[in-house]
C-alpha cells in the first residue's frame, strides 16, 4: 500500500518499529536501538536510571497486538501514522514509523515553552517579564492574548501557559520573538542532543508543508526523546520541569485525542497539533496511579478522513498504550 507523504524524502528502508517480530531477543535489540536514539535526542538521564530495572512491563504478546493494531489504524486513516512509546521505568520502547518525519504543527509549543523555562533557569530571562501585545500581533486563533492587548500585555509565564493550554498562536509568536525566533528554538533543541527536530517558521506558516525541505518537522522517536529530557531528565531545573508538566496536564485542546484513550484515573499531559489540510498530532505523557510515566507521541498525516475520525485514531493510540500494562 502506498501512503501519501508530505515528506517524500523519508527513506524507504525505514521499517515500522512495532511491525518487527517481538521475540525476547528483538525486544532487547529494540530497547538498545531506542536507547541510543533517545540519548541522541536528549533522553539520557531518565534512561540511565531506567537501566537498573531488570524486567520489562510490556510483554511480547501485547507488543505484537500493538503492532497489528497500529497497522490497522494507519490503514483506516488512509494516510501515514507515526507513533512512539517509551516506558520511563524500564527504557522499553515501541512504535510505528518512529523515525519518519512529520510536521509538528502546534506540538512544537511544548518545546517553545521549555526553552523559555530553560532561559529563565540560566538567568537569561525572567518569567515575570511582561510582553506588550498589539492588535497587529493577533493571529486568528488567539483566545487568551486577544483579551490582553495593550502595553501591559502578558508575562512570559502567562504566554507559555496560554500557548500550551489553549494553543494560542499569538502567544507562540510572541514567545519566539522573546528569544530570537524559530531558529533559536532549533539551536536549543540541538543542545539537547536532538539532531532531527527543527523549527523554522512562525504561526500560521509553520503548519504548511514546504516542498523539498523538512521545515518545522520531527519524528515520533525524536520528539519522545526530547520530551523525556525535558519532562523527566535533567534539561530543566525541577521547578521548571514541574511547571511544564502542569501546563501539559492543564491542556484543554486534547480531550478527544490521547486523553480519551487512557483510563480516567491516569494523569495525561499532552500538546496537540492540528491543521485540516495536513493531519492531527498529540505528544506528551501518561501515568497510571502509582506507576511510572510513559511517553506517547502520535503523528497522523491524512486528509482522507474527517477530523472526528482523526481524533478517534489518536485516542485509540492512547488506549493501546494503556493496554500495554
Amino acid at each position: 500500500m502506498e501512503w501519501p507523504q508530505l515528506f517524500p524524502f523519508v527513506p524507504d528502508a525505514v521499517q515500522p518499529l512495532a511491525c518487527k517480530r517481538f521475540s525476547k531477543e528483538n525486544a532487547l535489540i529494540t530497547r538498545r536501538n531506542f536507547t541510543a536514539a533517545a540519548i541522541l535526542a536528549g533522553g539520557m538521564p531518565a534512561l540511565a536510571r531506567a537501566r537498573t530495572d531488570k524486567k520489562y512491563r510490556w510483554t511480547a504478546d501485547r507488543l505484537a497486538t500493538l503492532s497489528r493494531e497500529l497497522v490497522r489504524l494507519e490503514t483506516a486513516s488512509r494516510g501515514r501514522l507515526g507513533v512512539a512509546l517509551l516506558d520511563t521505568a524500564s527504557g522499553q520502547a515501541a512504535g510505528h514509523r518512529g523515525d519518519e518525519r512529520f510536521l509538528m504543527l502546534s506540538s512544537f509549543k511544548t518545546l517553545a515553552a521549555a526553552y523559555i523555562l530553560a532561559r529563565a533557569d540560566r538567568g537569561e530571562d525572567q518569567l515575570t517579564r511582561r510582553i506588550p501585545i498589539t492588535e497587529a500581533d493577533l493571529q486568528e486563533h488567539a483566545p487568551v492574548t486577544r483579551l490582553h492587548v495593550g502595553p501591559q500585555g502578558m508575562t512570559l509565564a502567562e504566554l507559555c501557559e496560554a500557548t500550551i493550554t489553549t494553543s494560542d498562536n499569538t502567544a507562540a509568536n510572541l514567545m519566539h520573538r522573546s528569544y530570537g525566533g524559530p531558529q533559536a528554538l532549533t539551536r536549543y533543541i540541538r543542545s539537547l542532543g536532538d539532531t532531527v527536530t527543527r523549527h523554522d517558521r512562525y504561526e500560521p506558516e509553520l503548519n504548511r508543508p514546504h516542498a523539498g525541505a523538512p521545515l518545522d518537522s520531527t519524528s515520533p522517536n525524536a520528539m519522545n526523546g526530547t520530551l523525556n529530557a525535558l519532562l523527566f531528565g535533567a534539561a530543566l531545573k525541577p521547578a521548571s520541569q514541574q511547571l511544564l508538566r502542569s501546563w501539559l496536564l492543564a491542556n484543554t485542546t486534547g480531550g478527544k485525542r490521547l486523553r480519551a484513550g487512557f483510563p480516567p484515573d491516569w494523569k495525561v499531559g499532552e500538546k496537540t497539533g492540528t491543521y485540516s489540510k495536513v493531519g492531527a498530532n498529540d505528544a506528551g505523557y501518561a501515568q497510571a496511579p502509582g506507576g511510572a510515566p510513559i511517553l506517547v507521541c502520535a503523528y497522523l498525516e491524512t486528509t482522507a478522513v474527517p477530523m472526528p475520525e482523526r481524533d478517534g485514531i489518536i485516542a485509540e493510540v492512547g488506549r493501546l498504550a494503556a493496554a500495554l500494562g
